[in-house]
């Protein structure tokens, strides 16, 4: 058996592919930020997470986080109301690009729009965030309390 060294950095020419996520940071006018509890996702199911998801092809991170939004909670969000919070490095999944969004105005009120993968929507002030939650969006809102724009995690 002949054991390899792992390649210099560099000398790999493959391109590497970034998944990209977005995760809506709602709040409201008493700074609560809206919640789901995760169910029958084979992920984290019983934990709390911010609405998100996956980029689709051809889809700006903004246009991303608007139509999550309406597919999650049921809410119409303006692209003049998206502020930029954070972006997370994170390594899980051979490496993603979390994009975090706050929102503080918007149309409808939140409801949740899949009861096969949210148990129910919360709201938790950012000063005291749910016990059970995803740990790299506690550590990304910590940085997004703290105007910290990039991390990284899990690295």
């Amino acid at each position: 058996m002949t054991l390899q060294a792992p390649a210099a950095h560099g000398a790999d020419t493959r391109r590497h592919k970034l998944t990209g996520d977005v995760h809506l940071i709602l709040l409201n006018p008493a700074g609560e930020v809206l919640f789901g509890r995760r169910h029958n996702t084979g992920y984290e199911d019983g934990a709390w997470h911010v609405p998100s998801g996956h980029l689709e092809a051809g889809e700006s991170v903004v246009a991303a986080l608007i139509r999550e939004a309406r597919e999650e909670v049921g809410i119409v969000i303006e692209e003049r109301d998206v502020e930029f919070a954070h972006i997370m490095h994170n390594s899980s999944g051979g490496g993603r690009a979390a994009f975090f969004f706050t929102v503080q105005r918007w149309a409808g009120v939140p409801d949740n729009r899949e009861p096969d993968k949210c148990k129910g929507l919360r709201w938790f002030p950012l000063g005291a965030l749910p016990e059970h939650m995803i740990d790299y969006c506690r550590t990304a809102l910590g940085h997004v309390t703290a105007n910290r724009a990039f991390s990284l995690y899990g690295w």
